[in-house]
């Protein structure tokens, strides 16, 4: 090879092979450093993409499972609160089987019914004021638990149902409304109490702010045909008439699906099965069904030909001021003692539903958590090696450099 000076291409290539070594070097304590393998996209584009989904997917899946758990913790706080309902119950049991004996005094028995009135108060007060997160537990309205993966959702709908004494003990009373046809926008609804104070709720195409209004779902066209979403009329009138139960128990969704200034009703709560809609006295509808009352749901507008109307059938009140009375009590006790095991069981069921489906999930992102370890995480040992291997040809490479800068120098012998 001839001696030149213009350019030291040996010195050229161990710089070149110098600045491999030292990029190897860094992303080897790159990884050391963070126990991940991709550090950039660089490092492994597709294996960052894939990493980074499974990563999302065990983040949703981790917070639908403390959605799954809290959903249980709810359940939980209404089983509780009717354990104690039929510890009342069974207490009312005693009052009813000791008033309906002929040993007892009608004076004494009104001693008796003043307790027994006591229960059934303390039985409203836990259905009204029972809450879990701020929220009322014993509604009308089913509770969304929703699940999630990022990538696809499902819902888990779980409730207690409403909770009063004269629910318990038969003496609620109720109407039911059939809708087969949507609603048009001005049609009305009118809870009408009997005593001047109803409450007209009108569905409406758009919201304007005013209270008790309820949204028509919006995937109906201007005529009620499924035009705008790929649900079908049944369904919208099923989520229409979802917006007027919401609207009818003050639930979530005010200012959304129905009129943000709406109130809830104090005489009936509302429930949906499917397109029915049942109304059920409250302690103040029944109050004013026991004075002489009556409830009403009227329905005004084009589409009230479609409605069938079962109308309020009047409750009967619970006392044990005469020994029949307390006879009949004491059925109704029982039988209300049956209708609360009822209402634990379906929470109960609830409770082992949720409880599986976090089960499920915990084991998902286990899996998930281990898919993504695979493909992120660093092989400490390979590193190491890797460490070792590049520190040494840096250091090779390093002396290498010198040599070949000290190569050109031996031209200088010639000019001596």
């Amino acid at each position: 090879m001839a001696l030149s000076i213009l350019n030291n291409i040996p010195s050229l290539a161990a710089q070149n092979q110098l600045a491999i070594t030292g990029s190897n070097l860094q992303r080897t304590l790159f990884r050391l450093s963070s126990g991940s393998r991709i550090n950039s996209g660089a490092d492994d584009a597709a294996g960052l993409a894939i990493a980074d989904g499974l990563h999302a997917n065990s983040t949703a899946l981790t917070q639908s499972a403390r959605n799954a758990n809290d959903g249980v913790g709810q359940l939980q706080v209404a089983d509780g609160a009717l354990a104690q309902v039929t510890t009342l119950l069974n207490r009312a049991v005693t009052l009813a089987t000791e008033s309906a004996t002929g040993t007892v005094s009608d004076q004494q028995r009104v001693a008796l019914d003043a307790e027994f009135t006591q229960i059934k108060a303390e039985i409203d007060r836990i259905g009204s004021t029972t809450t879990y997160n701020g929220t009322q537990v014993f509604t009308a309205a089913s509770q969304d638990i929703f699940l999630s993966d990022a990538g696809t959702s499902s819902h888990i709908q779980v409730g207690t149902g409403t909770l009063s004494a004269a629910g318990v003990l038969g003496g609620s009373a109720s109407g039911t409304l059939a809708f087969s046809a949507l609603p048009a926008d001005g049609d009305t609804l009118e809870v009408d109490d009997g005593n001047g104070n109803d409450i007209t709720y009108t569905f409406v195409d758009t919201l304007t702010g005013a209270a008790n209004e309820v949204l028509i779902d919006q995937n109906a066209d201007a005529n009620g045909v499924a035009g705008q979403g790929n649900e079908t009329e049944a369904q919208i009138l099923e989520n229409t008439m979802a917006h007027l139960v919401t609207a009818v128990n003050g639930g979530p969704g005010a200012g959304t699906v129905y009129g943000a200034g709406t109130v809830v009703n104090p005489d009936v709560t509302a429930s949906a099965s499917g397109t029915s809609i049942t109304f059920q006295a409250t302690a103040v509808g029944n109050g004013v069904i026991a004075s002489g009352g009556t409830i009403t749901p009227t329905v005004t507008g084009g589409f009230a030909a479609f409605i069938e109307t079962t109308p309020f059938a009047a409750g009967t009140s619970t006392s044990l001021t005469t020994a029949a009375n307390a006879q009949a009590a004491l059925t109704a006790i029982n039988a209300g003692i049956q209708s609360v095991a009822g209402m634990r069981g379906t929470i109960g069921a609830g409770v082992n539903r949720l409880q599986s489906a976090s089960t499920v999930i915990s084991n998902q992102v286990q899996n998930l958590t281990a898919a993504e370890d695979g493909i992120r995480a660093a092989d400490i040992a390979q590193e190491v090696a890797n460490l070792t291997k590049y520190s040494i040809l840096n250091q090779t490479g390093i002396s290498s450099l010198a040599q070949a800068n000290q190569m050109q120098q031996s031209v200088l012998s010639l000019l001596k």
